[in-house]
C-alpha cells in the first residue's frame, strides 16, 4: 500500500540497548514544569549520570539562561546524541511502528502508535487545508530556540502527540490483538505511571494501519462526518508538541530552500517527524485546561488595565476581589448566561474577572486577548502556561504574581471546530495533566 498518500512513513526506530535502565532513560516532555526548576533538579538526581534522554533535550525551564550557557547546552546535546549512537546505547529496530499502552495516575490505559509523519503535508499557517493541521495558534517567535536545538541534531526524540478521529476504534486498538513482540515494560519516574511497548513490523501489519487510516481519510466520510463540502481532508490534528512539530517543519523548509535542487532531498529523513498517534476517542485521553500565571505584575494595576481593555473592546468587565474560594465559586455560578467568569488568585487575595458580553466563544480566547495586550504595555510582565488548579494557586499566590483558572474544552468538539473554524487560540487545551505528558523514549535519525 502507498502510505505516502496518508502522509505516513514506516520509520526505523532507535531504542536503548538492553543494558540501559529505562526508568532513568525516559524523562518527561521538555515543555513541562517550566516554572518548577525543582522538578528538573529531582529528575537529574534520579538519572544520576546514567544513559538518559535528559542530556538529549533542552528543558524549557532553562530557556532564560544566557547565550553562553544556551550554546554550551545545545552543543552538549548534540555531542551526547552522537556518543549514544557511537557507543551502542541506541540501537536500530527493524522498520516498523511501536504500539504503546500508558498507565498514568489518572487513567488505567491510554493507547498510542509511534509513526513518522510527512512534513510536506503540514502547514501551521491560518487557513491551511493540509492532511495534518494545527489545532492551536503557532507562536512563530517561539520557534528559533527550538530550531537551534534540532537543526544540528543527529536524532530526534518526540514528545509530539497527534490525534486521529476514529470513533469505531479501527486503527490502533485492533493491533493489541496481534500477539506482537514486546519491546519494553517499565515504571516511569516522577509519578509518570507505567509504559509498555510492542513492535509493529512487517508489510501485513503496516499495510493494515494504512488501510484503516485511508478509510478515515475517505472524502465522502469526511464531508458527512463534519457536514462540510471541503475538497481537502484533515486526517491528523496536532495534540501535544505543536511547536516541536512546527520546528521540524521549519527546518525541513530551510533544507529545501538551501538546496540547489530540492527534488534531490525528497528522501531525506528530516522530511519526516516521529510522533505518537492517539485516538481522540480513547477512554484514557482527557482534555484538561491550560491555565495562565503572570509574573512580575501589580495585581491592582492589572485590574485597572483589564477594565480599560474590555471597555475599549465594547465588552465591559467586572474585576472583583472576594473573601475566599467559596465566594469566588458562588459569584461565578451567579454570572449571567454567556458571560465569561474567570477565577483568579494574586498573592493572598482571590477574585473573579467577569466579561458579560464577550467577543469570543471560548473563555481562553477572551482572556488571552487581554493578556497579550497587557504584555505589550508592560514589558517586564511574563506569562507561563500551567497545568493543574493547585499549581495555579501556588504560583499565583507568590509575590507579584497572578494566576487565572480556565475551563477545559470538550475533546469531542475538537475536530469539528478545527475543520470549520481553523486553529484555536494558543495553549487552549492540554491532553491530560502535566505528569501524563509523553516521556521521551523512542528516537530516529534525522541526518543522512
Amino acid at each position: 500500500m502507498d502510505l505516502s498518500k496518508l502522509a505516513l512513513k514506516v520509520p526505523q526506530i532507535l531504542l536503548p540497548n538492553k543494558a540501559v535502565d529505562l526508568a532513568r532513560w525516559a524523562v518527561i516532555a521538555c515543555d513541562q514544569y517550566t516554572s518548577e526548576p525543582e522538578y528538573w533538579q529531582e529528575v537529574e538526581k534520579q538519572v544520576g549520570g546514567q544513559p538518559s534522554t535528559l542530556p538529549l533535550v533542552f528543558p524549557e525551564v532553562y530557556l532564560e539562561e544566557g547565550e553562553t550557557e544556551t550554546a554550551a547546552r545545545i552543543a552538549s546535546i548534540n555531542q551526547t546524541m552522537a556518543h549514544y549512537l557511537e557507543d551502542g546505547s541506541l540501537q536500530a529496530l527493524e522498520p516498523g511502528f511501536v504500539l504503546i499502552d500508558r498507565k498514568t495516575a489518572h487513567a488505567p490505559s491510554r493507547k498510542g502508535l509511534v509513526v513518522a509523519l510527512d512534513l510536506e503535508e503540514y502547514d501551521y499557517r491560518p487557513g491551511a487545508s493540509t492532511l495534518i493541521r494545527a489545532t492551536e495558534g503557532t507562536i512563530v517567535d517561539r520557534l528559533p530556540p527550538r530550531i537551534r536545538v534540532r537543526e544540528n541534531a543527529p536524532i530526534e526524540l518526540p514528545h509530539i502527540m497527534v490525534l486521529i478521529d476514529d470513533p469505531e476504534c479501527t486503527v490502533i486498538e485492533p493491533l493489541f490483538e496481534q500477539g506482537l513482540p514486546e519491546l519494553y515494560d517499565f515504571e516511569l519516574m516522577q509519578n509518570g505511571g507505567h509504559l509498555r511497548g510492542w513492535h509493529v513490523a512487517g508489510e501485513g501489519l503496516t499495510s493494515q494501519v494504512g488501510e484503516r487510516l485511508a478509510a478515515l481519510a475517505d472524502l465522502d466520510r469526511f464531508r458527512s462526518r463534519y457536514q462540510v463540502n471541503d475538497d481537502k481532508v484533515m486526517l491528523y490534528a496536532m495534540g501535544d508538541g505543536n511547536h516541536s512539530f512546527a520546528t521540524a517543519k521549519a527546518i525541513w523548509e530551510n533544507l529545501k530552500a538551501d538546496a540547489d535542487d530540492p527534488t534531490t532531498l525528497m528522501d531525506h529523513p528530516a522530511r519526516y517527524a516521529l510522533v505518537e498517534l492517539v485516538n481522540l476517542h480513547d477512554p484514557g485521553l482527557e482534555f484538561e485546561a491550560i491555565h495562565r500565571v503572570m509574573f512580575d505584575i501589580d495585581a491592582d494595576q492589572m485590574a485597572t488595565a483589564a477594565q480599560a481593555f474590555f471597555a475599549a473592546a465594547g465588552t465591559p468587565c467586572q474585576w472583583e476581589w472576594l473573601a475566599d474560594a467559596t465566594a469566588v465559586a458562588a459569584t461565578a455560578a451567579a454570572a449571567s448566561a454567556g458571560a465569561h467568569a474567570i477565577p483568579l488568585v494574586a498573592g493572598d487575595r482571590c477574585g473573579l474577572l467577569t466579561i458579560d458580553q464577550p467577543a469570543f466563544t471560548l473563555v481562553v480566547a477572551t482572556l488571552q486577548a487581554f493578556l497579550d495586550d497587557y504584555q505589550r504595555q508592560q514589558s517586564a510582565a511574563r506569562i507561563d502556561y500551567i497545568h493543574g488548579d493547585d499549581t495555579v494557586a501556588r504560583l499565583g499566590g507568590g509575590k507579584d504574581a497572578i494566576g487565572f483558572t480556565l475551563p477545559a474544552i470538550s475533546k469531542h468538539d475538537l475536530f469539528l471546530t478545527i475543520v470549520k473554524d481553523g486553529a484555536l487560540p494558543r495553549k487552549t487545551f492540554s491532553m491530560g495533566e502535566a505528569d501524563e505528558k509523553r516521556f521521551y523514549l523512542e528516537a530516529r535519525k534525522i541526518i543522512r
